[in-house]
Order: C-alpha cells, then sequence, then structure tokens
C-alpha cells in the first residue's frame, strides 16, 4: 500500500512553482537487466564437473573436480588433495564433450554398486550424477578415461601441479 501511495505522489505535478500548467513526462527506456543476470547454465554446459571412481577390488577412492579455467582438484584415499593444471589440449576435450550431453534429460540418480568389487566412474555437472556407463555420457567415456589414467591420479603428464 505503501509503495502504491508513492508512485501515486511522485506522478503528482510539478514542484516548480508553475501551477496551472501540465507537465509532459519524459519517457524513459526500461532498464533492461544484463546478458549475465539473464542468462542461466546452458544446456549443453558442463563445467564445473567431478569425476569420482569408488571401489573395486583396489578398493578406489578418487575425485577430480575439474573447473572452467581448467584447474582440477583432486583427491584420492590416503593422498594429499592437490591442485593441477590441465593441459589445455585436454581440457578441450573434456569441454566439448560435456557439451555435448544432454544434462537437462539426465535422470540424477545416485549411482550404487551392482555387485561384489563394482568400480564405479560417475560423473557429476548442472546438479545430476550419473554412472559413465550411462548412454548419455557417452561422449565423456574416453576423456574421462583420459583424464583418470593420463592426467590426474596421481599428476601426470596432462596436468601440471599448482
Amino acid at each position: 500500500m505503501t509503495v502504491t501511495a508513492g508512485l501515486v505522489l511522485t506522478g503528482c505535478g510539478d514542484e516548480s512553482g508553475s501551477a496551472g500548467t501540465p507537465t509532459t513526462p519524459t519517457p524513459t527506456a526500461p532498464t533492461l537487466p544484463t546478458a549475465s543476470v539473464t542468462q542461466s547454465t546452458p544446456v549443453g554446459a558442463g563445467l564445473p564437473l567431478t569425476v569420482s571412481r569408488k571401489g573395486g577390488f583396489g578398493g578406489f577412492d578418487d575425485q577430480v573436480l575439474i573447473s572452467a579455467d581448467g584447474v582440477a582438484t583432486v583427491s584420492s584415499r590416503g593422498k594429499e588433495t592437490i591442485r593441477c593444471k590441465l593441459d589445455p589440449s585436454l581440457l578441450t576435450t573434456i569441454t566439448t564433450a560435456a557439451q555435448q550431453v544432454d544434462w537437462a534429460g539426465l535422470v540424477a540418480t545416485k549411482p550404487t554398486t551392482k555387485h561384489p568389487d563394482d568400480m564405479i566412474l560417475a560423473v557429476t555437472a548442472n546438479g545430476k550424477t550419473a554412472r559413465i556407463e550411462d548412454p548419455k555420457l557417452k561422449p565423456l567415456a574416453a576423456p574421462v578415461d583420459k583424464l583418470l589414467t593420463e592426467a590426474a591420479i596421481p599428476p601426470g603428464k596432462l596436468c601440471t601441479k599448482i
């Protein structure tokens, strides 16, 4: 109610002392929000992205968080968490693959073991988590394998420790 009264009073005339002279309000362009405010994460975006590897005969418990700037935070059971910068070619491969995934169509499920010694490779992005063998994550299968074998655990030739 107070807001309405304030709006009515602000449009009620001119305080310059020229009583009786109608004033023509100057139209103003509506203020539009900037693009950065109105844009949301595109359906095809996938970074930041988290890859986790758990279980298996070796009892893996690894996690790699990849940020949009290519910095990976790597944690592994019994080891110190490290940060490294992904090789630009690997980052491009992962980014391109993540953009090909239909994240909106992916059903978010917490991966569970299917049998004893099951090793779960899962990817989390855009609020969704799924096992790497989910057909919708197929574009990420090869880049994730390369990430886990050649880059981040332990930091390899495709991830420089920072």
